[in-house]
């Protein structure tokens, strides 16, 4: 679980990336997570868009693939959600201190 300051200084970090999958009218599934799941033990921190014809909750979605990618939800704003894993092989963000 991560603290408001760890979440802080990875919103901070996420402002400049720019979302590498978006979700669509077919909403989510395992093949997405999959593929989130791979690229997130690379990069760490990554940005997921929700398009405007999902009829999805971007806040619902979030939580569902945060959970199904054992990854940590940062935030949600708009139709963007920031997503973080410790990675175990590329790891390059240092996390502040709880």
């Amino acid at each position: 679980m991560l603290t408001g300051k760890q979440k802080r200084h990875l919103r901070a970090l996420a402002h400049h990336l720019n979302p590498i999958f978006q979700v669509g009218k077919g909403g989510t599934n395992d093949n997405l997570v999959k593929h989130i799941v791979e690229a997130i033990e690379v990069r760490e921190l990554i940005k997921v868009s929700v398009l405007n014809n999902c009829m999805d909750d971007p806040k619902e979605v979030g939580a569902w693939v945060a959970e199904e990618s054992g990854s940590e939800l940062v935030q949600v704003i708009g139709k963007t959600i920031v997503l973080y894993k410790e990675s175990k092989d590329h790891k390059t963000i240092e996390l502040p201190r709880k």
